[in-house]
């Protein structure tokens, strides 16, 4: 059977319909691995929208070859869960999480979505609220694919899914995973939870490793 409807009969309308949750604003962001600070981890690979396209990091153990398999990782905010499955192909399991948060210089509430990916185990499920530090999975290999390691993407467009090819490889749809965090390390707490869509993704037509 195809990949890609392999994927559709697993998966048939993973968040199709219109729906929405409550989630807390993100009070700051931290890294998915070694939190908060990523301590023992080095990005081997970064953001890349242009040939080769690589469209999030790759964050590897400091002791190298697969010595992180089984790690640690973490929401880096608040947030609820959107999308938690193995998809098999080039990705493995799979986590995608919605995160609100209010930006200081526009006041504007915003959403960006997070995934990561080729996880060994995955410790949440589709729906879950999480909490800025929760454990979500553990570091993988996509089933001995590549050597361990935790692919990350920090999205501006909450549409996207698994449907990369969906928009154009441009700082409007994707963002620098470590720039955003930096840039938005710490917030000012907000106590009263917002309304975030999560019903925002499309079904699978198509499916692509990393």
């Amino acid at each position: 059977m195809a990949a890609w409807l392999l994927v559709l009969f697993l998966f048939p309308a993973v968040d199709r319909a219109a729906a929405e949750a409550r989630v807390n604003l993100a009070d700051g962001f931290d890294f998915p691995v070694g939190k908060p600070n990523a301590d023992g981890y080095y990005k081997a690979r970064g953001l890349r929208l242009r040939s080769p396209q690589h469209f999030g990091e790759d964050w590897n153990g400091r002791s190298g070859g697969d010595a992180d398999l089984g790690d640690p990782v973490y929401a880096i905010a608040d947030g609820i869960v959107t999308f938690a499955y193995n998809v098999r192909g080039g990705w493995g399991n799979v986590v995608l999480t919605r995160h609100a948060f209010r930006d200081p210089v526009s006041g504007q509430v915003k959403y960006i979505d997070t995934l990561n990916g080729h996880l060994d185990k995955i410790m949440v499920t589709t729906g879950q609220s999480l909490k800025r530090g929760q454990q979500i999975g553990t570091i993988g290999s996509n089933s001995g694919m590549y050597p361990a390691h935790l692919h990350f993407e920090i999205r501006h467009d909450i549409n996207i899914g698994m449907q990369r090819e969906s928009v154009l490889s441009d700082m409007v749809h994707w963002a620098d995973p470590t720039v955003f965090i930096n840039q938005y390390r710490k917030l000012n707490r907000e106590w009263r939870p917002v309304s975030v869509p999560t019903g925002t993704y499309q079904e699978y037509k198509s499916f692509k490793g990393l």
